[in-house]
């Protein structure tokens, strides 16, 4: 067993350097790192460095346009320093979309491992559930939780982790089922090793990658999804700002003020753009299946 160990290692070691490789010549990806680590830092440093918190009125200033005085990206109808918004909504937004790729990841990756590995009637029964939910199109169960509960930020993000984890749990399950019976997991069952451990310890770490990319696809998902529920006006409440309830905000102002729904509309499309660009970037990386069958 300890052949088999050593050779294991030394097999992850080269695949895990080989992904790396490919990623890192895959270049709409690392544009998609830049772009998220950017925007990341603006919306939580940002902040410190502007003249204006998102609270501060300034009546004088009602309506400015990008560029007037100490206003970067302009003010909004009360006067409000766009730019201390903007970036207080990413934090917001940025971190609906994580906690909720978190929390749909977890529980989707569970259910599919449970399912793919038992089979028989737990299977079956795990992913009726799953094709149950596939079948109610998730943008109305979110809105139509989000109408029932308190659209807190805490709670935004559960709605969207408890409509978003189907596809990941598909993934995984499939995944799981094809590796199942490979010689290490084979070997585990002769061990007397428990039905837990080999799962979490043996299968989990195999499945990996397509996890990881349906986790990083995910996080946009859900941005979008957050962005759209408070645009509608069940997300995120005034005056707590959000990239969607900023839109929401400026819809009537198009004509007179369009800078009010571009720079928020143009922050949300740079976001979810890059995070899909990663998740390319890492389906192209890892290329499971292709990495199965070479090896």
């Amino acid at each position: 067993m300890s052949s088999i160990a050593v050779h294991s290692t030394k097999h992850s070691r080269w695949w895990h350097s080989r992904a790396v490789r490919r990623f890192a010549k895959h270049r709409l990806a690392l544009i998609g790192i830049f772009m998220i680590t950017a925007l990341t830092l603006a919306c939580f440093i940002g902040p410190y460095f502007l003249p204006y918190d998102s609270l501060y009125i300034d009546l004088r200033a009602r309506f400015a346009p990008p560029f007037t005085g100490l206003h970067f990206l302009g003010t909004d109808p009360l006067g409000r320093d766009q730019a201390a918004r903007l970036l207080e909504a990413g934090q917001i937004s940025l971190l609906v979309g994580f906690m909720a790729m978190v929390l749909s990841t977890t529980l989707g990756s569970a259910v599919g491992l449970i399912a793919g590995y038992h089979g028989g009637k737990v299977g079956a029964v795990l992913m009726r559930l799953v094709d149950a939910f596939l079948a109610y199109p998730s943008i109305f169960l979110v809105l139509a939780l989000a109408a029932l509960l308190q659209p807190s930020p805490t709670m935004i993000t559960i709605i969207i982790a408890v409509t978003s984890w189907m596809e990941v749990a598909r993934i995984v399950e499939a995944e799981v089922r094809s590796v199942r019976e490979r010689e290490f997991v084979q070997a585990g069952r002769m061990l007397g090793l428990s039905g837990t451990h080999i799962m979490f310890r043996e299968i989990l770490p195999n499945v990996l990658g397509p996890i990881i990319v349906a986790a990083t696809l995910t996080i946009a998902r859900a941005i979008l999804l957050e962005a759209y529920v408070s645009f509608l006006g069940y997300g995120i409440q005034p005056p707590l700002p959000s990239w969607g309830n900023m839109l929401n905000g400026a819809q009537q102002y198009l004509a007179s003020a369009p800078w009010l729904a571009i720079v928020p509309g143009l922050t949300i499309t740079i976001a979810v753009t890059s995070f899909n660009f990663i998740g390319d970037g890492l389906r192209d990386a890892l290329d499971v299946r292709g990495d199965h069958a070479g090896g």
